[in-house]
């Protein structure tokens, strides 16, 4: 499972013009499923992004983790993560898993943010053509992947 992290000041996911997931501070996440992922993979990733200490403290320090700052999350489905381009200039998805394995892993993965860790979750929606916009605040921007 791969995980891109992306601190922002505001995020927002629109699909037919049409908002359906808003955040102020937090996390844009785009969230890609792997054919061997297991809910293991899911639990040890929103471990790490609810952890994750990239929000300043009175020092100016990265130092303070999501729920130190009342931020939330925007978590975007994003099968395109696992795109191999070693082939040609056509990326081929092999390694993305099918709707059918993903979209319960992502739920899942999204349900761990929530409930065992407490975080303010929006979503997009799983297969659909979304628009997404966002202030990447920093930047920063961190891959993380349960196979590494």
């Amino acid at each position: 499972m791969r995980v891109v992290v992306q601190r922002v000041s505001r995020a927002e996911v629109r699909i037919g013009g049409k908002i359906v997931g808003k955040i102020d501070k937090g996390f844009m996440l785009l969230v890609g499923v792997t054919h061997s992922d297991t809910e293991a993979d899911a639990d040890y990733l929103a471990s790490k992004v609810s952890q994750m200490r990239v929000f300043e403290d009175e020092a100016g320090k990265m130092n303070r983790a999501l729920a130190e700052v009342d931020g939330a999350i925007l978590s975007i489905s994003q099968f395109t993560l696992y795109a191999d381009c070693r082939k040609g200039n056509r990326p081929s998805f092999i390694h993305a898993a099918r709707p059918e394995l993903a979209q319960p892993m992502y739920d899942y993965f999204n349900e761990v943010l929530r409930n065992r860790y407490g975080l303010r979750v929006e979503t997009g929606c799983f297969g659909a053509d979304m628009q997404v916009d966002l202030i990447n605040d920093g930047p920063v921007t961190i891959l993380l992947d349960s196979s590494r």
